[in-house]
This record gives structure tokens, C-alpha cells and sequence, in this order.
């Protein structure tokens, strides 16, 4: 017997009982990022790997270890799987001049690739929305990025997601202080644990974000970063401070909050929830004012974030709204061979009112026809008989709300069931 080929491990397949959240979800998303003044662009799912290697850093867990990386048998180019969305999508604006114009606002949806250990919250094929503002000095745009989160949050009805900022300061006061990390670290190097004793001496930075218990009182004690900022780094950041006060936002600093990726200075943030487990963070971003150059371009600044779709559709508990939204208007019941000819009139007339119909397919009788239509989710059935095709006429039964099954034609039917609730004498 030939063994049945599964999914690749971490890469998981959106079922149609699970996709009405998914639309619900990406129909919400794109109506906010819309009254935002943000455009769509979408880029390719492969990139050449030289460009993730100089945006994230060749040093980075994501680089070294968690990319989908492989050379092109026919041209011998060293590809990649996008890892994120941030550098594809600054190279698309590089390549196509979109600064020339002036900032722009920018949004992207799609799926994204890591090599990691699947677990909760953490997939192989993940799904991100991401918000990109380019050629923006800030920082009213980081406080308008973080408006935003939380604006979008109370559109989904999602409570106890938490902001937390930091600042990570310009590349010189990044530089002081990495020396006198990496100065700290190597005078208790005996209690790193492997991760952080690898990290050391190429990206110390990333020992202050390690989860691991053992490791908490050594990060406690670190020197602080704040310590080495220059005058307009703190200026940047109690700027943004002021302006999220004033918009009645709440926001905890994070001294310790460093991001994964290379390219981000300044302003970072995340937005966190204890109901996902070790997995968090739903949603984060910052500044990153030298990366447009630093893959080609003329330098400029530029802020964003990304969040997790995966992570925030599990915080969406109840989905009776998105289900609702999703089901299908009309399910269409028929018997016989002229009832069929005159339903499938009936069909496309309903439809061109702009309804969501199921035409029924593959016989049977009004009554399995009518278990099908129950089980469908649909709203209404629609019933062609032989009897109600000789009147042009349709039977209008309510499926989901209160009523008696009436004899109507069809565009009353169109009309009734765009303004149902249903009634009828």
C-alpha cells in the first residue's frame, strides 16, 4: 500500500472550517491599515540570500540557523525563503523608486519561513501582517505605529495584550555599549549558559532577550544601555513617550528589550500576552533609519513592525462574528428536470443581487437536498420544484431565523433575505 504523504512538519494546511476566521481576520486588518492612509504591496516569496544576510546580520539566529536557504540547480543562485518581510520589502522600494515620490506607507500579508522546532505559536510557515513606513523621521510615526496596535486590538474585541518600549540608541551608542557588555559578560562567563557563551562575542545583545531561567539574575545586573545614549537618542525616545501619554496609550519600558534583527535603532517595542505561553509576543516592530542604505539605497529612515496572525487568531475565542460574516446567503434546493433549467436562472439572478448562493450538485431527494442546505450554514433555502418553476415562482424557507417557508418570486426572494430579518403573512 502506498504510504500517504503528509505535510511538511511546521508547515500546516488552513482548512475550510478554520478560513472564515483567517478572512475575518485579513478583511478587519486591511479596513484599519486603510484608514491609516497605508497601501498594499506584495513581494516575491523568494529572495536572494544576500539580502537577508546584509539587513538581519550574518551573526543572527535567524541567518545562521533558522533559514530555508538553497542554491538554484539552473542558474546557480544562492536562494532564500523570506525569514520576514521588512528587507523584501525595502528592496522592492529600492528597486522601484517608490521614495522618489516622497514616504510612503506600506502593508504586506503573507506566509513566511524558519527553521525552528514547531511548538505552539511557533511554525516552520508562518503568517505575518506587516506595516512599513518609509522615508518618515519620527518619532510621531512610531507613535502612530503604536496607536495603531492598539487601535486594532480593540477592533477585535482582544483584551491584555501589553506595549512595552525600549530604545536601542544610534550605531555609536550601540557600540560603547556593546563593549561594556561584552566587558560584564566575560567577567561572569561561567554562568552563561551555551546560547549566551556563543552569543558573547558576536551578538551580546541578544543574550539580554534569553528566556531561560538560569540566566535571569546575570541579565538583572547587566549595564544599561540607557547609560550610553546620546542626547538625541533620549530626546527620540521621551519624545515618543510624550506623545503616547497625550494619546491616553499604556506602555511599560523594557530596558531589557533588545530585538532579533540587526538593522533596528532607536524606538522597539512589542506588544506581549501571558495567554500564548512562552510565545508571547503578537506583535512587534521599531525603527530601523539605517537599513534603506545598507541594502542600496539612498539613505533614509524608516520605522514598522509585524504581527503574527497565527498568534492572534488563537486569541480569538469566540469567532461566532467571523463565522456569521462567512456563511453563504442562500442555498438552492431543486427537482426535476424543468424545476433544474429554471433554477439555474434563479441562481445567477440572486447572485447578480449580490447574494452568496450554493447551487445544489449531484441529485437527490428535497429531503437529503435539504439536510445538505441545513448543514451548509446558509441562511435561507431556496426551493424549485416542477410546481414552483410552472409559476415562476421559488419557495424562500429561513433556515436560521424565525419564519414560514413563503412562495415568492425571485427577486421578492433577493429582497427579503438582503433585508431579513424574515417575515412574511
Amino acid at each position: 500500500m502506498t504510504q500517504t504523504i503528509q505535510a511538511v512538519r511546521g508547515m500546516n494546511d488552513i482548512l475550510p472550517d478554520q478560513a472564515p476566521l483567517w478572512e475575518y481576520f485579513e478583511d478587519t486588518v486591511r479596513d484599519w491599515l486603510r484608514q491609516y492612509g497605508y497601501r498594499y504591496i506584495s513581494m516575491p516569496i523568494l529572495e536572494k540570500t544576500e539580502l537577508f544576510v546584509r539587513a538581519i546580520g550574518e551573526v543572527t539566529d535567524i541567518v545562521e540557523k533558522e533559514m530555508y536557504t538553497f542554491v538554484d540547480r539552473l542558474n546557480g543562485e544562492n536562494l532564500t525563503l523570506r525569514p520576514e518581510g521588512t528587507a523584501s520589502c525595502v528592496r522592492a522600494a529600492i528597486q522601484h523608486n517608490l521614495l522618489y515620490s516622497g514616504p510612503q506607507r506600506l502593508f504586506y500579508a503573507g506566509p513566511m519561513f524558519r527553521h525552528e522546532r514547531p511548538q505552539k505559536g511557533r511554525h516552520r510557515q508562518f503568517h505575518q501582517v506587516g506595516v512599513e513606513a518609509l522615508g518618515f523621521a519620527g518619532p510621531d510615526v512610531d507613535a502612530e505605529h503604536m496607536v495603531m496596535g492598539a487601535g486594532l486590538w480593540r477592533r477585535l474585541g482582544l483584551d491584555g495584550i501589553r506595549l512595552e518600549i525600549n530604545t536601542l540608541g544610534n550605531s555609536a551608542s550601540r557600540a560603547r555599549y556593546r563593549a561594556r557588555l561584552i566587558r560584564y559578560l566575560e567577567s561572569r562567563a561561567g554562568e552563561l549558559d551555551e546560547e549566551a557563551g556563543k552569543r558573547l562575542n558576536t551578538n551580546p545583545l541578544r543574550v539580554l532577550d534569553s528566556k531561560n531561567p538560569a540566566m535571569q539574575e546575570v541579565i538583572a545586573q547587566a549595564p544599561r544601555l540607557a547609560d550610553d545614549l546620546d542626547e538625541v537618542s533620549l530626546k527620540h525616545f521621551q519624545e515618543l513617550q510624550d506623545l503616547l501619554r497625550n494619546a491616553g496609550m499604556e506602555f511599560s519600558i523594557n530596558t531589557r528589550l533588545v530585538r532579533g534583527l540587526d538593522y533596528y535603532n532607536d524606538a522597539v517595542y512589542e506588544w506581549t500576552t501571558s495567554r500564548l505561553g512562552a510565545q508571547g509576543t503578537v506583535c512587534a516592530g521599531g525603527r530601523y533609519d539605517g537599513l534603506i542604505a545598507q541594502i542600496g539605497g539612498k539613505p533614509a529612515p524608516a520605522c514598522g513592525f509585524a504581527m503574527g496572525i497565527e498568534r492572534l487568531l488563537a486569541l480569538l475565542a469566540d469567532a461566532r462574528a467571523a463565522v456569521s460574516a462567512s456563511a453563504v446567503d442562500v442555498y438552492l434546493v431543486h427537482s426535476g428536470e424543468v424545476a433544474s433549467k429554471f433554477a439555474w436562472n434563479v441562481a445567477e439572478l440572486l447572485r447578480g443581487k449580490g447574494l452568496s448562493l450554493v447551487f445544489h450538485c449531484g441529485g437527490g431527494s428535497f429531503k437529503a437536498q435539504m439536510k445538505r442546505a441545513d448543514t451548509s450554514g446558509a441562511r435561507f433555502a431556496v426551493i424549485v420544484g416542477d410546481d414552483e418553476a410552472a409559476k415562476q415562482m421559488v419557495a424562500l424557507k429561513p433556515l436560521r431565523e424565525p419564519g414560514e417557508q413563503a412562495q415568492v418570486n425571485a427577486d421578492e426572494a433577493a429582497r427579503i433575505i438582503r433585508g431579513s430579518n424574515f417575515s412574511t403573512t
